[in-house]
């Protein structure tokens, strides 16, 4: 018989791919330049040349079976020094390499945290709104995801109603900073209180709960935005990273996950993270391009675009009557739709070929999400189609 979990996930499929599988479908109708496409969060800018450098100097340098042969289960030693050096360089922690563990990208990531701190039927508390595939994340690993409803004002943490929803079945707490769908950055005080709750808690608890901070779009961060490295202020803290949004290799699949060395249980987690890809099939990251993430883990992509972008659409948008949170970071908006039901907003989005995905799905019905990872010039070209849509509603 059919697996029935994922027999039912297909009545669920990402709405994200499926407004972009449409907005393809339009623009083979009637030009690429006439569909304004804010659904996919697809880095618009190349990868740093250095990247394509350190392949050409690996393939014409390196032992081929050194160069394609099966990496450490934990990754390529020289790799993970590398990594940990640099976060050590920027953040003035002490990672080692064997802190770390190389991954195939921040979801891969993720899914060895989940299941390191946790056994199946244990609580996961996040923040809405959330990344959409927290869900089957979660699911998968047997474990119960509950969401913090947001706080529309700000996107920061809403402490009194996490504080409430913590319990003794708490593994962890998850967060994304910076937010995909808001663009919110948590501020300094905010992770200090987070960290003084969630200590409390693991004291009155007698167990700890690890906070799993999931962060790819860390190096998007704008000008004058606070952006604390939030390992820094908890110990029992999970990092999760991908190099698919700072450095453009989101086809590369390349990340890895970072236990602050602080934590006691530092060593065991890591030292549990091979048993687990030995039950979710990962069994390593690429060799090539994990010694190629090495050689660029100090660099990124040419990121002023994403600001560029965001400060043409937040000055339109809030001149044309939408009401939405200063982004402080990443390539994502997530201003108020028109009208309460954000599917029928993005509904009526699409008939003018404007796409836009709905909140609904990032656990904030009523908010939509703008993926403003595009050329800057499409951004110029759809401002008059967001002032349309806006005039639609008066």
């Amino acid at each position: 018989m059919l697996n029935k979990m994922y027999t039912k996930m297909l009545g669920e499929k990402d709405i994200i791919f499926e407004i972009f599988n449409y907005s393809q479908k339009r623009a083979a109708q009637i030009g690429s330049e006439n569909v304004y496409d804010f659904s996919l969060g697809n880095p618009s800018v190349p990868a740093p040349w250095a990247v394509s450098a350190a392949i050409t100097r690996q393939l014409n340098t390196l032992e081929p079976l050194k160069l394609h042969g099966y990496s450490p289960s934990m990754g390529i030693v020289e790799v993970r020094e590398k990594i940990a050096a640099d976060l050590n360089r920027r953040y003035q922690t002490h990672y080692k390499a064997a802190n770390l563990f190389v991954t195939a990208g921040a979801a891969s990531a993720l899914a060895h945290a989940l299941r390191a701190v946790s056994n199946p039927g244990d609580e996961i508390l996040t923040i809405a709104p959330h990344f959409p595939e927290y869900i089957p994340y979660a699911a998968g690993a047997g474990l119960k995801l509950r969401v913090v409803p947001a706080d529309t004002e700000t996107f920061q943490i809403p402490f009194e109603q996490l504080e409430a929803m913590l319990t003794p079945s708490t593994a962890a707490v998850l967060i994304n900073s910076p937010n995909n769908p808001s663009g919110i950055v948590y501020s300094t005080a905010t992770i200090k209180r987070l960290a003084e709750i969630l200590k409390r808690k693991s004291c009155e608890y007698g167990q700890p709960i690890f906070l799993i901070s999931d962060e790819p779009y860390r190096d998007i961060i704008f000008k004058g935005t606070d952006s604390p490295y939030i390992a820094a202020y908890y110990d029992d803290t999970i990092t999760c990273y991908s190099f698919s949004k700072s450095v453009s290799l989101p086809g590369e699949r390349i990340g890895y996950l970072a236990v602050n060395p602080d934590s006691r249980y530092a060593a065991q987690i890591i030292e549990l993270c091979p048993q687990i890809s030995r039950t979710t099939g990962h069994n390593g990251a690429a060799s090539l391009i994990q010694r190629t993430a090495a050689e660029v883990c100090s660099l990124t992509s040419d990121l002023s675009v994403y600001e560029t972008n965001k400060n043409l659409l937040y000055q339109a948008l809030t001149e044309y009557g939408f009401n939405c949170v200063e982004p402080g970071g990443t390539f994502y908006m997530f201003p108020r739709s028109l009208e309460p039901d954000s599917m029928a907003f993005c509904r009526r989005a699409m008939e003018m070929d404007l796409m836009l995905v709905p909140g609904d799905n990032f656990g904030c019905p009523g908010h939509f999400r703008i993926a403003y990872c595009v050329p800057t010039e499409r951004v110029k070209k759809a401002l008059p189609v967001f002032r349309r849509l806006a005039e639609s509603y008066r």
